[in-house]
């Protein structure tokens, strides 16, 4: 079976797409059904693309093709005009999958992977060109994908109740935890707080410059906390200003290496992500896997994939996620050994063996 794939979301390391399209990629190679076909696109970070095909397994049947195309470009051929056969650029296949942010003609059968729908949920979270450039984008998707698959059960209604796509046509396929993320020892935590200067007792939060993500309303209730003895630490490039810097018990750390952050889960108190709105919310599962409590949203699919592991908490009532914070804190060692191995066995049930084979028998039913 020949299967073409859009790779090009890789280039993007870091983000929950390229995350996705990866190790998607590296499981389906195990599978000698079938012969894969990489197209792959990128001016500025081509080198991404490249270092990731040589990554690939020799015992594959790896075809590829990269091109280094401004994603302006792709954007106007596909999603304007949309003219211009993805077999104009990879030989003929059987199925393409792609995702819905490159939406090219295809002559095969197309899979489309939906992460999320925030351009109609959240418009007001992205600039105006984005949000109709995507909705033009969704359209296509509507139009010509065989099938549909979402990260989350929450994502397909989204799908459904924005797009009216039909539910059959809609498979849900969940992600998968990297084997990285497991608990660490002692030694391994000491030396990455000693690393990013951290105190034995923090909560860690992730921030971005994305206003769904939340920092702010985190920051308010980490305030709230009568218990200033636990730190705040705040990972990734978020562009914050000196003035949350300078608030007693705050930690920026800048940007954290991969490898670093399984102990910096397991080291947290707890990892704090009341995002307003995910398409599945991988780095909740990340952190349970670690043996981190989770404080999360109550919305989307963030309370769908924590199962009642998490304590669940409204993302827009900074009071909420304080008093979900202190919960952690107020844990008996005992109630808090329990959840921690909850959380374990239940990140356990995502794997990307998973995701791969129910994502294969996609492929099957659309030819």
């Amino acid at each position: 079976m020949k299967i073409g794939i859009d790779i090009s979301q890789i280039a993007y390391q870091g983000t929950g797409t390229a995350t996705y399209t990866q190790e998607l990629v590296r499981v389906l190679c195990k599978f000698r059904e079938l012969e894969l076909y990489l197209f792959g696109s990128s001016l500025r970070r081509q080198e991404k693309l490249v270092d990731f095909l040589a990554s690939l397994p020799d015992t594959a049947t790896i075809h590829s093709k990269l091109y280094s195309l401004p994603q302006s470009i792709l954007t106007f051929l596909w999603n304007s005009l949309h003219v211009g056969s993805i077999e104009n650029f990879i030989e003929k296949v059987d199925v393409f999958h792609t995702s819905d942010w490159l939406e090219p003609k295809a002559k095969a059968p197309k899979v489309t992977t939906i992460h999320d729908l925030i351009v109609y949920k959240y418009p007001e979270f992205l600039p105006e060109e984005i949000v109709v450039n995507q909705k033009r984008r969704l359209e296509w998707v509507k139009k010509e994908s065989a099938a549909i698959i979402a990260d989350s059960q929450s994502t397909k209604e989204d799908i459904m109740h924005y797009l009216k796509i039909p539910a059959p046509k809609i498979h849900v396929i969940y992600l998968g935890v990297d084997k990285m993320f497991y608990k660490r020892s002692v030694d391994e935590i000491n030396q990455v707080r000693k690393k990013y200067r951290l105190p034995a007792q923090y909560f860690l939060s992730v921030g971005t410059r994305e206003p769904r993500k939340n920092l702010e309303q985190v920051i308010k209730a980490y305030s709230l906390l009568n218990n200033k003895e636990v730190s705040l630490a705040i990972a990734g490039n978020y562009g914050w200003g000196e003035d949350v810097a300078l608030q007693k018990g705050i930690k920026l750390l800048g940007f954290v290496d991969q490898n670093d952050l399984p102990a910096l889960y397991s080291g947290a108190e707890a990892f704090v992500y009341p995002s307003i709105y995910e398409g599945f919310g991988l780095p909740v599962l990340e952190a349970l896997a670690c043996g981190a409590p989770v404080v999360t949203s109550n919305r989307g699919s963030l309370g769908e994939i924590a199962d009642k592991i998490a304590i669940e908490v409204d993302p827009e009532n900074a009071a909420s996620i304080a008093s979900g914070m202190s919960e952690i804190l107020s844990l008996s060692n005992m109630k808090r050994k329990l959840l921690v191995k909850k959380g374990i066995a239940h990140s356990r049930k995502y794997t990307w063996e998973e995701t791969a084979r129910k994502t294969v028998n996609v492929y099957k039913s659309v030819i």
